[in-house]
């Protein structure tokens, strides 16, 4: 378990676990704000900035696994507790936005 699994309680995954689960039908959840997402994001990628979440957990189904991403890992660390405590099954990618990149997975928007 990592130390944000450990601080946030949720389950972490690195990009190549994140690839597997969205493969096998996750929804992927950037947390990041709007411009962050502007400035370059996962394909798949739906926006909702954690600032705002908890006010549109509406918009997702509570029985399709869910992918947090953001910049760093952190957010989507708390996006994902978040969204396990209303009953979601959720994971958050060690190493947000930045680890994608490294491992060179696709991104669009921005300057790339």
């Amino acid at each position: 378990m990592s130390f944000l699994s450990k601080l946030f309680g949720s389950r972490s995954v690195d990009v190549a676990g994140a690839t597997r689960l969205l493969a096998d039908g996750a929804i992927l959840v950037d947390v990041r704000s709007p411009r962050e997402f502007k400035d370059g994001h996962a394909p798949a990628a739906r926006n909702l900035p954690l600032d705002s979440l908890d006010r549109r957990t509406g918009t997702l189904s509570t029985g399709t696994p869910i992918v947090a991403i953001c910049h760093t890992g952190v957010r989507s660390a708390q996006a994902a507790r978040l969204l396990s405590a209303k009953g979601f099954q959720v994971s958050s990618v060690r190493g947000g936005m930045i680890a994608w990149k490294r491992a060179g997975e696709r991104v669009v928007g921005g300057s790339r």
